[in-house]
């Protein structure tokens, strides 16, 4: 090939990638006249603000400024629009959710690093991942994992105890790391049939030591990952692994190791699981979960399925890694926030407190005892409410589309607008915390932590709204075809772990000023820290019979 060629090549290349990015600058849209906050850079527009750390105070300003839509400005004058209004969110991840696909960086990113699981596949595909997964995540399976999850958090309350034991004061605990090593050891006991941890010691698992190092990995990437979309794949999977290893970038090393082991970690246990099932019940008994866990009853379910509907072994071990960076650190955190509100809310603690042990008598709860505690679901529900773990969900426009709005607003010309016409290739963001504390919806007392708002039937304009999240009137578990397939999962996990501490423990604050940062998934620091930490007094309930 000669020179001349190449360059030619080379210039239609890097001509293509600039019209694609910059061809939002040049073209006029009607963006424009959606009022939002003015841009401090041109170079960054509104993204410190939207994604940094302590962004919180600047999506508040957005709640409370904008009726439901925003124009807010990326870099180099990227147009960006986030949303909040209910209608435009139900064309967004349910109407039009083949337009407003995932991002391109995101499935791509996905694919690398987890396989062709859930979170990186599209379209049909998806479809049938999501068809064969959904009665694995039924309310019949979930009742049999009930005594899996109290099993282990059985575990974690012994662990605990002999931290606080002996002890007359209560003692300073980091509660983020015990919930996150039991999150961990639940959707691996639950979901794979696999122990990562034995909580009642510390004993090293190279499988754990991955998943726990993947956010922090991910996030000395992030910029990277945004550009994956504009980066061919040449070659095979092999060469480009080989590619990746001459980058001198300590994140991408860092995430290739921990996707490698997590692959090589997840091959091996489903060989195993496979293995077990060809041998028959008795092989299957031996194993971590007994053959309840999610894996053993999704290969079984896809054994059986028709050859049209049976999944690849790679999407299969793909789902392995999702099941489980889906699952972790989202439920953990929201377990997390829940205790220190309880901490800082000590009558509600008590409360709670008294239901369960009523409901319990120092014994395990099945599932329809779980579901049927009307004072842990409010506590659960508002907690998720207001402290959604995931704040902001990206979605990219595929095509021209016009969105509808439930409500005009004025744009900056001073029209009414009740529909806005968004090009394709547009940024749009899908506020889910905004939805789910926009006063317009929820009342004055959006803002507050209230559990007790469940207890009654809620405002009409709540029903009104028909706000398309699966869960309780609630974006946070998002909706449409790209919802969190385990919300069942992580509501029981939540429900059982707090019923556990609860009947065992007290909880108070520690005193140290801890700050929840705006992230992929929130989480906490001391301070402005950068390690996750939750330090909270922890002291044994000592119950005391009213005379």
């Amino acid at each position: 090939m000669n020179s001349s060629l190449l360059q030619g090549i080379a210039t239609c290349v890097v001509s293509w990638i600039m019209w694609k990015y910059f061809r939002q600058i040049i073209i006029k849209s009607s963006l424009d006249n959606i009022p939002g906050p003015a841009s401090p850079s041109f170079l960054y527009g509104n993204i410190p603000q939207f994604l940094n750390r302590d962004g919180w105070g600047f999506i508040r300003h957005l709640i409370e400024t904008y009726p439901g839509i925003a124009k807010l400005n990326g870099p180099l004058g990227h147009r960006i629009l986030f949303v909040f209004d209910p209608m435009a969110i139900h064309n967004i991840i349910v109407k039009d959710q083949h337009i407003f696909e995932e991002t391109a960086w995101f499935i791509k990113s996905m694919l690398l690093e987890l396989g062709p699981g859930l979170l990186a596949t599209l379209g049909e595909r998806h479809r049938k991942q999501r068809k064969m997964l959904n009665p694995v995540f039924s309310i019949a399976h979930m009742r049999q994992i009930i005594p899996i999850f109290n099993a282990v958090v059985n575990r974690l309350t012994t662990a605990i105890e002999s931290r606080v034991n002996n002890n007359v004061d209560a003692v300073e605990l980091d509660i983020i790391v015990w919930m996150g090593r039991a999150a961990l050891e639940l959707i691996g006991q639950a979901g794979l049939g696999y122990s990562f941890d034995p909580l009642t010691s510390d004993a090293p698992d190279a499988f754990g030591t991955a998943i726990k190092a993947f956010q922090a990995g991910q996030a000395k990437t992030s910029l990277l990952r945004r550009l994956l979309p504009y980066i061919p794949d040449v070659g095979s999977p092999w060469f480009r692994g080989k590619v990746l290893d001459l980058i001198p970038h300590e994140g991408i090393r860092q995430v290739k190791s921990i996707t490698s082991i997590m692959h090589a970690r997840s091959t091996e246990i489903y060989e195993d699981k496979k293995h077990a099932l060809v041998q028959g019940d008795e092989a299957v008994m031996r194993q971590v979960g007994e053959g309840k866990d999610i894996m053993s009853i999704l290969l079984r379910e896809n054994m059986s399925a028709s050859q049209e509907d049976r999944l690849p072994e790679e999407e299969l071990i793909g789902q392995m890694s999702t099941f489980i960076l889906a699952a972790m650190d989202t439920t953990s955190n929201a377990i997390a926030v829940t205790l220190q509100l309880l901490a800082d809310h000590p009558e509600v603690q008590e409360r709670l407190r008294r239901e369960i042990l009523e409901a319990s008598s120092g014994q395990d709860l099945d599932y329809d005892e779980l579901v049927s505690l009307p004072y842990l679901d409010a506590v659960c529900r508002e907690t998720l409410r207001l402290h959604a773990p995931i704040a902001n969900v990206f979605r990219e426009t595929r095509a021209d589309v016009v969105l509808p709005l439930s409500q005009p607003i004025k744009g900056i010309d001073g029209s009414m607008i009740n529909e806005i016409p968004i090009p394709k290739d547009t940024t749009v963001v899908v506020g889910l915390l905004a939805s789910n504390c926009n006063k317009a919806i929820w009342g004055e007392d959006a803002m507050e932590w209230k559990p007790e708002r469940w207890l009654s039937p809620l405002p009409e304009s709540v029903t009104a709204a028909k706000i398309p999240g699966i869960y309780s009137n609630l974006m946070t578990f998002l909706g449409g075809g790209r919802s969190c397939i385990g919300f069942k999962f992580s509501q029981l996990e939540m429900k059982v772990v707090l019923c556990k501490l609860l009947g065992k423990f007290t909880f108070s604050p520690s005193g140290k000023p801890v700050v929840w940062n705006l992230s992929a998934i929130r989480f906490p620091t001391v301070g402005s820290e950068t390690r996750p930490s939750l330090p909270m007094k922890v002291g044994l309930y000592k119950h005391v019979d009213p005379q």
